[in-house]
């Protein structure tokens, strides 16, 4: 555990550090495009912060090779050598759309193309375990296809939900973090050397989200681009391919008593796809949502719109930061919740308690549509925003002559200006500029 901790520090430190240089890099190339009508900021913000994630990546696999005990997964596997390979083609393609925004085809055409290489080099699927069946084998082109579209559906999970600041690299950096739990328990409880490069590949991705997350914090002073989400979640599929298709269940079987109990062990990994989407559910379910959404209305799948998840969220009348910190809320609910269930899943307790904060999420989901009446003794406890304001003699006059001219002026939409860049101040505009307050990100 102790090695896993000094990649993860490792690899969070070289990211951290390498964001600001890149940052300014991103200011000089003119890697700042202009605000779009779907945009929810207002000032035009560098990208190409998946440069430093891509270099902490490589600083953690590095600091992995020359370690006791970690080195034995390089030499005894190929599939650090797989992800690097991958993780450079598909970083160089969104580094080159963050700077020239390249067609959606090409993206997707490069998206296979790195499955296939990671394919070519061993990581792959080989197998799938399906429960109450058991151990199921696959032809090499049922375990490649299988292997490309979950890289694929990942990728475009994670990059779909990068809409606000800090949401794709927190709610990744959850779901690696249940993801390295899980993998750490078959490799250390059980003894499974095959878990060991998942294990590897969730702590280095949990390093890299952690060192660019405060960067792109509300306000974020830099996006990762699909240079960074892109990235990222290769990394995350390449750790679910390898523990799914590599870690056989009859090693487990020799713990549980039998193949099929083995397989039910680990039922959390595979329950939505046979695979472990359960730690991306919710991009994935907006993934899904805007296919379903732009196909109905006769669009391409790859039109941009503002019907993702967290637009939803502002629209309810959350702020930014409650809309971030709720679609962290369920990815972690749904991630641990499936983690704590591959521990134990015949404890009622835990579905109990899964239930339960479920519907404390849904009460914070609803909260902004209504306003509960406060007791007057319960004034000074609750929040400024369900206080009951005092009114003077004077005001009820005041607000009834405001009526009456806002009635006979029509209304007009409030026109959205969006600041150019290289205007002093704004967020991007200069790597040396002050810091607004008011720019919202998406990406």
């Amino acid at each position: 555990m102790r090695e896993y901790l000094l990649t993860l520090c490792i690899t969070a430190a070289v990211t951290y550090l390498l964001t600001g240089p890149v940052r300014k890099f991103a200011i000089v190339a003119g890697a700042m495009p202009e605000i779009r009508a779907r945009d929810v900021h207002r000032e035009p913000t560098p990208r190409l912060g998946g440069i430093a994630m891509f270099f902490g990546l490589c600083a953690g696999l590095l600091v992995a090779d020359h370690l006791t005990n970690l080195n034995e997964v390089f030499a005894k596997s190929n599939e650090p050598r797989a992800l690097l390979s991958g993780a450079a083609l598909i970083w160089l393609i969104g580094v080159l759309d963050d700077k020239f925004e390249i067609d959606a085809l090409i993206k997707l055409g490069g998206q296979m193309i790195a499955a296939g290489v990671m394919v070519m080099q061993g990581l792959t699927i080989l197998w799938l375990p399906v429960p109450g069946v058991g151990n199921v084998a696959l032809t090499q082109w049922q375990g490649t296809l299988l292997t490309v579209a979950l890289v694929v559906i990942t990728i475009n999970a994670v990059n779909f939900v990068d809409g606000l600041d800090g949401l794709a690299s927190g709610m990744v950096c959850i779901a690696a973090a249940a993801f390295f739990l899980y993998a750490y328990r078959i490799w250390y409880s059980y003894g499974i050397e095959a878990a060991a490069p998942a294990t590897l590949f969730s702590a280095i991705l949990m390093g890299m989200c952690l060192g660019f997350l405060p960067h792109n914090m509300h306000p974020a002073r830099i996006f990762m681009g699909d240079s960074g989400s892109m990235l990222i979640g290769l990394v995350l599929a390449a750790g679910a391919i390898s523990i799914t298709g590599q870690v056989d269940p009859d090693a487990l079987a020799l713990f549980t008593g039998s193949e099929k109990a083995a397989v039910h062990q680990t039922v959390p990994v595979y329950i939505p796809l046979l695979l472990p989407l359960t730690i991306i559910a919710v991009p994935a379910a907006d993934l899904v949502l805007a296919i379903v959404r732009r196909t109905w209305r006769g669009q391409s799948p790859f039109a941009a719109d503002r019907g993702h998840l967290h637009h939803r969220l502002l629209e309810i009348g959350h702020s930014h930061s409650r809309a971030v910190l709720i679609m962290y809320f369920w990815s972690a609910l749904i991630g641990f919740g499936a983690l704590a269930y591959s521990v134990n899943s015949a404890s009622m307790w835990i579905v109990l308690g899964v239930v339960f904060l479920s519907a404390i999420g849904l009460v914070l989901l609803l909260l902004p549509r209504f306003t509960p009446r406060v007791p007057a003794w319960a004034q000074n406890v609750v929040p400024p925003r369900y206080r009951r304001r005092r009114r003077t003699a004077e005001e009820p006059a005041q607000s009834a002559q405001t009526a009456r001219a806002t009635a006979q002026e029509p209304s007009e939409p409030e026109e959205r200006t969006p600041v150019t860049a290289g205007t002093t101040g704004v967020n991007g505009a200069t790597a040396l500029g002050t810091r607004s307050r008011i720019g919202k990100a998406t990406r």
